[in-house]
């Protein structure tokens, strides 16, 4: 077992900006990143597209797949890549959960369709569900109905007609006397249904209400609804655009009922296990569903496989294998993973390759941070100052060969595109590193500093018109990668390295050799 230790810190969202338009990273006040920089080793890694799994260089990366691939040392196919593939294979429409929701809408059941509607590839893409429309009818479905989460966070802020008119075009092209589908219920993806972490069981509580009872706000289409929230509340965006329910003559038009099948087409996991678990289990008592209708659900993934959550989907996950977590573990080095709520998940269960469990429940402690429920923009700083505190503490305890941690503010506050308030959660990460470095000096960790995505490095972008407004979506810049307190001299210069390196990056800071099968280390002298 090696002597030395490593503290790794992500800046979930901290990239380099293209230009320097929006950039709150650039704006904020940062001395300690800025000294780090001038001084220490250091590299940019990409985030994003080829090099964290994604189709192309023109998907962003994001949190769950950056932690994927810092955790993991490897580059798996994800998230939009692996339906893509199986859609163009045709296997998903071999699956079992395909067959077994489409036999029970044969018997006269409708299918309904619940996820993200846009085409940002980071928990949805719209062609996945247009495909799935198709077959429906093609496979003889007679009935469909569609509720749409809007995005305005990974695609630009206002999209959501243009997504909207995109899956009403393909409804009234597959319409006809033998198949019928409409658009039933919908709302923001900050409102409804996508919560993580159980942070907030009210937003899927009102999902449920909308979706599955048709009990809301009722509007004759979900323009008509898009349109009237925007004219009612002046500057609002569509993740937080309030739930609406489509009707006819005074009736919801797609209640979900006893017999029918429910598709969720979000691939990302972790704003799909709430409420999968509100759909897929028996004992279920996180908020009151009233009457639950008896019907077949699958995700378009397997959101959590030590849960084994949900028990159908329709596309095989990635089989990460082979973690830095697990190495540790059988090389005797104790780790210690912290965040608060939003994203703690990400330095435990993306890291270990999308694994709930420890690999071993004496070498490895986890330690949630509860975030607060408020917008974040309205408290920048989130945790930081919390999470600061026990880093410390575990730092000066001596009991971790490596410890990891997640600072959200970059990310969370950059996803509400307050530019102001961006700037001051970037600064509360810099306050963060500057008292964490004398610890460092003291404590003889090596420091390890990086990022899973950009985000506060682009909060503006242009619209059709030429017009900057507010960019709510990560970016596809390069992350910092920093390593401070080590003999480290030379890092592998920017370019085709990627978040994939740093796990053999950080055992060979620890003395050990890396596995054969990671991306090799960045360390050149």
């Amino acid at each position: 077992m090696s002597d030395k230790k490593v503290v790794l810190i992500v800046m979930d969202g901290v990239g380099r900006s293209a230009n320097g338009i929006g950039d709150a990273v650039g704006e904020a006040r940062t001395p300690t990143l800025d000294k780090l920089l001038k001084e220490c080793p250091h590299t940019y890694l990409r985030a994003h597209g080829e090099a964290v799994g994604l189709p192309s260089d023109e998907d962003m990366g994001n949190s769950e797949v950056g932690h994927n691939a810092l955790g993991c040392g490897q580059i798996y196919s994800q998230g939009a890549k692996l339906v893509n593939e199986s859609i163009a294979s045709g296997a998903i429409y071999r699956s079992k959960a395909w067959e077994e929701l489409k036999s029970n809408c044969l018997k006269g059941g409708t299918l309904h369709f619940i996820g993200l509607l846009s085409d940002g590839n980071v928990h949805s893409n719209i062609s996945h569900l247009l495909s799935m429309l198709e077959e429906s009818k093609k496979e003889g479905v007679k009935r469909a109905r569609v509720h749409i989460l809007l995005d305005g966070r990974d695609v630009p802020a206002t999209s959501a007609l243009t997504y909207v008119d995109m899956l009403e075009n393909k409804l009234s092209e597959l319409n006809d006397a033998s198949f019928d589908a409409k658009i039933a219920s919908g709302g923001g993806r900050m409102k409804i249904t996508m919560d993580r972490y159980r942070a907030n069981w009210d937003m899927v509580k009102a999902g449920w209400e909308v979706h599955v009872h048709g009990s809301g706000r009722a509007f004759p289409s979900a323009k008509a609804a898009i349109e009237t929230y925007r004219a009612e509340n002046e500057g609002v965006i569509d993740q937080d655009l309030p739930a609406f329910v489509v009707t006819e003559n005074g009736q919801p038009v797609g209640k979900i009922e006893d017999g029918d099948s429910v598709i969720l087409f979000n691939f990302r996991g972790d704003r799909a296990i709430e409420i999968s678990e509100a759909f897929d289990l028996a004992d279920f008592d996180a908020f009151d569903r009233g009457v639950t209708p008896s019907v077949k659900f699958a995700g378009m993934l397997q959101y959590d496989g030590d849960l084994k959550l949900p028990k159908l989907f329709l596309v095989e996950p990635p089989c990460i294998k082979n973690t830095l977590g697990e190495f540790l573990v059988k090389h005797g080095v104790k780790q210690y993973a912290l965040s608060e709520t939003q994203k703690y998940g990400h330095v435990t269960y993306f890291w270990n390759g999308n694994r709930s469990e420890k690999f071993s429940e004496t070498m490895e402690v986890y330690e949630e941070i509860p975030s607060d429920r408020v917008s974040f923009d309205e408290r920048p700083w989130m945790k930081s100052a919390e999470i600061t505190d026990r880093v410390i503490e575990e730092m000066r305890s001596g009991e971790f060969g490596f410890i990891r941690l997640n600072y959200p503010n970059g990310d969370m506050v950059g996803h509400t595109g307050n530019m102001d308030a961006t700037v001051i959660g970037v600064e509360a990460v810099d306050l963060a590193l500057a008292r964490i470095l004398p610890v460092v000096d003291e404590t003889g960790y090596t420091l390890v500093i990086t990022a899973d995505h950009g985000n506060a490095d682009q909060m503006l972008e242009k619209n059709k018109k030429g017009v900057l407004q507010p960019r709510t979506a990560h970016s596809l810049n390069p992350v910092p990668f920093i390593i401070y307190n080590s003999d480290v001299k030379k890092l592998t210069a920017e370019g085709k390295v990627g978040l994939a390196n740093v796990a053999a990056t950080v055992v060979e800071l620890l003395g050990l050799k890396p596995m054969d099968c990671w991306e090799p280390s960045l360390i050149e002298g």
